[in-house]
């Protein structure tokens, strides 16, 4: 992240003799990106985080991808998908390319083990449910409308409320997901005229310090497989750390949408940057002010890139037939634009109530069979009168 935050205790200075109440040491562990020239964090240690017990292959990662056919527009209700087993477990992977994957998730049950993905960072957008994302880093409680950032490396896991039932988005990047560069300054800190800043982000807030002893299981998906690995000591025996890469959460409701007197682009709403790919919020804002101004988007083609919108609530302003947790796809080489009457329509209107995530990927995605199960047959031939 772009700022330094800490939680529990710390040495003096960085390297130095820091000495548990036996007069032993406790482990300084240094979490970066980039090599050691990116944005880190130090963490202390009861035990060494490397003393592993037994190491076995979980299974392989391959996903499930359908024939290529016709390219045209897509529609995916996946609305009514069947909830099932942990944040991981329940996970349907639908789109992927070299850059990032995107999959839904219901999960019913906590995680029982921790997880780490070697590749990149992952972002979780709470569409539906609340409970705690827990890592070596503390407790950082989520709510719907979080976009949870989980930067590569961190061990984490899922606890669902109990009760309350989930609905997630998932993203996850072979890279590293950031704030748009330009809504920084050089130092780092969020510009006047960015749509979020410092304020908006949410650390960990609570760190639990665990010393017990037993079996537990951390499993790592890297190259094309997740490995499990064995703990005598509870993974979770941080002291304390300080730093600037942490995971955080986002709300989507603390998005401030950019707007003008004519209708502004997909850019203004964009969130964060990815390898490949960026990641956008629209939220319910006013309309454009200018006294001839066309509230609907115009007809445009995706020349460069694939879009992904994932509709959260409300009533989209460019679309019918659209349900929520409906999930559309425009590949490049392909004008869209906004259904019939809806351009025409939204003349005069002075707000939406409309709620989506969007993923733009500059590289062409590939569905899986399970994308192709919530298929909408019907929507390449939805812009007829």
């Amino acid at each position: 992240m772009t700022y330094y935050y800490k939680l529990g205790k710390i040495p003096h200075k960085r390297h130095t003799q820091f000495r548990q109440p036996d007069g032993s040491l406790y482990h300084e562990e240094l979490m970066g990106i980039h090599g050691f020239s990116g944005v880190q964090s130090l963490l202390y240690h009861l035990h060494p985080p490397t003393q592993v017990e037994k190491i076995w292959l979980h299974g392989k990662v391959d996903l499930p991808y359908a024939e290529d056919g016709l390219l045209h527009p897509r529609h995916f209700r996946t609305a009514k998908v069947e909830t099932q087993g942990d944040a991981i477990a329940s996970r349907i992977p639908l789109m992927a390319n070299s850059d990032l994957s995107i999959a839904i998730a219901r999960p019913t049950a906590p995680m029982f083990y921790w997880y780490r993905f070697a590749h990149g960072d992952e972002v979780i957008f709470i569409h539906e449910g609340s409970g705690v994302l827990e890592s070596q880093y503390g407790i950082l409680r989520y709510r719907v409308g979080d976009y949870l950032v989980i930067p590569t490396g961190i061990m984490w896991r899922i606890l669902p409320d109990e009760g309350v039932e989930q609905r997630m988005l998932v993203v996850e990047a072979n890279g590293h997901i950031e704030p748009p560069e330009r809504y920084l300054n050089r130092y780092g800190q969020f510009l006047e005229h960015s749509p979020y800043s410092e304020r908006d982000i949410r650390p960990p807030d609570e760190l639990v310090t665990h010393d017990e002893v037993g079996e537990f299981e951390v499993r790592v998906k890297a190259r094309n497989r997740i490995t499990s690995y064995l703990y005598r000591h509870h993974p979770l025996d941080v002291i304390g750390w300080d730093g600037h890469l942490w995971p955080f959460a986002f709300n989507i409701e603390d998005f401030e949408a950019i707007t003008g007197r004519i209708h502004q682009p997909p850019p203004v709403h964009q969130t964060f940057n990815g390898p490949g790919f960026v990641i956008c919020s629209f939220v319910p804002r006013m309309f454009d002010y200018h006294p001839l101004s066309i509230p609907a988007p115009y007809n445009h083609s995706n020349v460069d890139s694939d879009e992904v919108i994932y509709y959260v609530e409300g009533r989209f302003m460019s679309r019918k037939g659209i349900d929520r947790a409906s999930i559309t796809v425009h590949p490049n080489g392909l004008p869209h634009g906004p259904h019939p009457g809806m351009y025409e329509g939204s003349i005069g209107k002075e707000k939406t109530d409309e709620l989506a995530v969007m993923i733009d990927t500059f590289r062409p995605l590939k569905l899986t069979k399970h994308a192709v199960d919530f298929e909408d047959k019907d929507y390449p031939y939805s812009w007829l009168s």
